[in-house]
This record gives structure tokens, C-alpha cells and sequence, in this order.
């Protein structure tokens, strides 16, 4: 296991708080201030797709380079983006990239396991970094991810493009306003479909043309045990964070913002289980975080299960959303239903505002036109702080990244240390809880909607964890301790000095 020395991290966390403005520096001293930003994008069968065309669309910025473990991967985007006129060195190993000096910053959008070795390398090798939510695998390499952005004085931002939304960003200074009174709860809703990834008989054949040993990387090299290599590492626990860290990343992170909180915190328990069908997954397709800040609670729901059992694809809604993040505050409440806009709601259930491209309501008055319907592109963000050279200038800076991802995390502790429990436990257990026993009600009514029979197929009741939020660590719980880090491959190691 790797060593995770309590005064370090301690020291690390303290350096979290300094302030995000780097070192002004010349213009002619900054990489790309008075030419092109090259930069490399890394990882790109999914969503690394988006970071080339993003970064193609950034005035003064050149893909110089692209990086991925599969071949076939690499050769077809060096082949569109020559087709474009744009002609790129390619590379199957990252440590092999960052030795060129022919890049200046990297994006990142491999899978979860990779995100934090890679960026604090990216990092020590002298480039500015864009790493993708989650941007770590588990808390202690999300805090280094800080710590080496810190150390080195470079830009680093957060794959949670809502940050940078002109209409999100007016909708939380307007409830921090007092607009809607005090907040009272936060609650995130991932309510997504997720089938079956099928089970298999036994270990499955590496596709043709992968570097599995580089594609393992700081993960544990276990054969394969499910069909499908690429995305499905998302619901097994050695690579991936299930779906609160794959889509709730983006509403945890959306919750967090109102709420204001600029740390983990101080309580944690969760219940959930992976339902409805036998399959090689692992994370839980159906479950529920409660994270108990000392102002407001924020509470976190992932069904991955359609709305009922024969409905295919429809998905169960909450105030109208199935991927959504609402905030309760004494006089209405603030709807988040996407990436760019939000609307506000007294306590009639009638619209009094609205941001970015919210729809006017149906019936009733119409509070007026949006404030501003334009999102700003979070790719332009990275690369006007990598000009500027200064961190606060990002709307996602590394450490909103690691403080949201984090809170996935630890909710998913919280579930792992957890015991099978009848529904009458669960319920006497977070009986005190108001949010978590109606919480629980509606999930328990989604189950049966599903044909599962909780009082036989269980779920999961999960560890009730207290944590220090100055130090990241757990009070009294060794075990969930352990969780907060991981055993790394070497050479592929997450450094403790970064």
C-alpha cells in the first residue's frame, strides 16, 4: 500500500488553501503568450473527442500531438485531424509525450484510474493540464493533483464545463443573494439508464492492438472479466467510480457551488446496492449519498434502473429532472436541469427567474427573458489562464475539481464498508434524518416499481463515517482510511513528493 504520511497530507491540504494567483510572469517568457499553445490531447475514444474539436475551435491553439493506448484509436484521430490540415506526432505512451518539447499543455480524458498520475506527471514535466471529472480515482491522488499544481505553478483545470456557464454563475450569485432565504438542502439526481453489461464465463481476450499493461497504468493488472474493455471499467471498482463519478460528478459538483462549501465533509453515510439483474459489473446502479455539512445538508441519488420494469429507457424524474441538481431554500427553490441554465421557483411552484437556456414556463406568467443564455467555452477558459498564468483565473481550478470528486468518493467508502440491512433497518437507522428517510421512501417505491424485492435482495446500508476535513482522513475508521488511497503498480506510482 502506499504510504499516506499524516503530516504530509496535512501539510498538502494547507497549501490547498493558499491563494490561486501564480507568479506574474513576461510575456515573452510565457510558452505560447505570443505564439500558438500546442497542446496534446490524451485519451480520446469517448469524450477526448469533444477536447480536440474543442480545442480546435480556441483561437491561437495547435494540436501538436495525440497520445492513446490503442492504436486503432490513435491512427484514425491522427488521420481525421491531418485530413483537417493538421499534422500531429502520435504517441501509445504518455511518459513518452511529455518528454516533447513540442507541447505546451496536455488534456486528459483517459479513464478515471489515470487521470491523477497523469496530470501530476504533466504537471513535473513543465506543461499546464486539463483533466477531465472525475479528476482522480480515489481522495489522497486528488489532493496531489493540488499539491503538485501548487508546487510547480501551473495551470490546472477541471473537466465540469457547468463552471463555466455565465448563466449558472449569475444563478448562484443570485441565491447567495438571499433571494430565496437560507438554503436548506442540495440535492444532486443522476437518474440514468444503465443495462446489464452482461456476464461472462470466464477471462476475455485483450482487443487486438491494446497496450493492456499501459492501459492498466496505476490500476491493478487483472485479467479481463467483462465483454467489453472500453467504458464498462466505469462500474468495476479498479478502474472506475460507478455513476456518482462518471455523470453525478457534474451535479455533486453543481450542489457543492450553492451550497459554498470549500471542503469535504464532516459526515458521510450512504445505502444502495447493484439491483436488477447478475451482471460483471460492481459499483451500485441504484443508490443514495448523504453528505452532512454543518449550514445544509447535500444529498446524492444514482438509479440506474428504468422508471418501472417494462418502461425500457424512461427514467424516473425528480421536480421534473432525471439529471438534475435541485437546491431548497426557505422561500422556493433553484432547478438546475443541464449544463447551462437554471431557473428559480417560489413557493407555488411558480418560475420567478430564470438563467441561460431554461424554457419559459408553459402556463402562468413568464418571468422575462433568461438573464444570459450563454454558456462560454470552458476549453477557452484553460487556455486564457494558460495565457494570463494565473489559476484564478479558471472557473474550475484543480481544487473545485478535487474537493467535488472527492465527495463521490466518499460516498462510494461509505457504500463499500457497507452491511446488507432489512428495509426496517435502514429506515430505523436514518430515522433522525428527515431528507434520508424520504429519500429512502422513493427509492424503495422505485425498487418495487422494478420488480425488486428488497426485503430479499437487500441493499447495502453503508458505514457511517465521520471525517476531519483539515486533514482529509477519516476519525476512527481504519478501514475507510485505507480506501482514501490505493495500492500502485509500479512504475506506474503516484508520487508522494510532487
Amino acid at each position: 500500500m502506499q504510504s499516506l504520511n499524516r503530516r504530509k497530507f496535512l501539510q498538502g491540504t494547507l497549501l490547498g488553501a493558499a491563494a490561486l494567483s501564480l507568479p506574474a510572469r513576461s510575456w515573452a517568457q510565457v510558452p505560447g503568450a505570443n505564439s500558438d499553445i500546442r497542446v496534446a490531447v490524451i485519451g480520446f475514444n469517448s469524450r477526448g473527442n469533444d477536447h480536440i474539436s474543442g480545442m480546435l475551435a480556441c483561437r491561437g491553439v495547435r494540436i501538436t500531438a495525440l497520445c492513446d493506448v490503442d492504436q486503432a484509436v490513435l491512427d484514425k484521430g491522427a488521420a481525421q485531424l491531418k485530413a483537417k490540415g493538421q499534422q500531429v506526432e502520435t504517441f501509445l505512451d504518455v511518459r513518452k509525450l511529455l518528454e516533447s518539447k513540442n507541447v505546451d499543455a496536455i488534456t486528459m480524458a483517459t479513464p478515471n484510474h489515470w487521470h491523477a498520475l497523469a496530470s501530476i506527471w504533466g504537471v513535473q514535466a513543465g506543461k499546464d493540464v486539463y483533466v477531465e471529472k472525475p479528476v482522480s480515482h480515489n481522495v489522497w491522488e486528488g489532493r496531489q493533483i493540488v499539491n503538485a499544481a501548487r508546487a510547480h505553478n501551473k495551470i490546472v483545470q477541471t473537466g465540469t464545463q457547468s463552471r463555466s456557464s455565465v448563466g449558472l454563475q449569475q444563478a448562484v450569485q443570485w441565491a447567495k443573494a438571499g433571494n430565496l432565504g437560507k438554503l436548506l438542502w442540495a440535492r444532486g439526481t443522476c437518474y440514468k439508464r444503465r443495462a446489464s453489461i452482461g456476464k461472462v464465463a470466464g477471462e476475455q481476450a485483450i482487443p487486438a492492438g491494446i497496450d493492456y499493461d499501459l492501459w492498466c497504468g496505476p490500476a491493478e493488472k487483472l485479467p479481463l472479466h467483462r465483454a467489453k474493455l472500453h467504458y464498462d471499467w466505469h462500474w468495476v471498482w479498479n478502474t472506475g467510480n460507478g455513476d456518482i463519478g462518471n455523470q453525478g460528478i457534474h451535479q455533486m459538483d453543481v450542489a457543492r457551488w450553492f451550497l459554498g462549501e470549500q471542503t469535504l465533509s464532516p459526515k458521510i453515510f450512504s445505502a444502495g446496492g447493484r439491483l436488477g439483474y447478475a451482471d460483471d459489473g460492481e459499483t451500485p446502479n441504484t443508490m443514495f449519498v448523504v453528505h452532512e455539512y454543518a449550514a445544509a445538508p447535500l444529498i446524492f441519488e444514482v438509479r440506474g434502473l428504468p422508471a418501472k420494469a417494462d418502461a425500457k429507457n424512461q427514467m424516473d424524474r425528480y421536480r421534473g429532472m432525471s439529471v438534475g441538481t435541485v437546491m431548497q431554500y426557505e422561500n422556493g427553490y433553484i432547478s438546475v436541469p443541464d449544463y447551462t441554465s437554471a431557473a428559480a421557483f417560489g413557493p407555488d411552484d411558480r418560475m420567478i427567474k430564470r438563467w441561460g437556456t431554461f424554457p419559459a414556463p408553459k402556463e402562468g406568467p413568464d418571468p422575462g427573458k433568461p438573464d444570459n443564455s450563454g454558456e462560454g467555452s470552458h476549453f477557452a477558459n484553460f487556455i486564457n489562464a494558460v495565457r494570463s498564468r494565473k489559476a484564478s483565473d479558471l472557473t474550475a481550478e484543480i481544487l473545485e475539481g478535487h474537493l467535488s470528486s472527492a465527495l463521490c468518493h466518499t460516498g462510494n467508502i461509505s457504500y463499500r464498508l457497507g452491511r446488507k440491512a432489512s428495509p426496517g433497518a435502514i429506515r430505523e437507522k436514518i430515522s433522525g434524518n428527515k431528507e434520508a428517510t424520504e429519500t429512502f421512501g422513493r427509492m424503495a417505491e422505485h425498487l418495487a416499481a422494478n420488480q425488486v424485492d428488497i426485503t430479499a435482495d437487500q441493499l447495502a446500508l453503508g458505514e457511517f463515517l465521520q471525517m476531519d476535513p483539515s486533514t482529509e482522513r477519516f476519525i476512527g475508521n481504519a478501514e475507510a482510511d485505507k480506501l482514501l488511497t490505493r495500492d500502485y503498480r509500479a512504475p506506474f506510482i503516484v508520487p508522494e513528493k510532487v
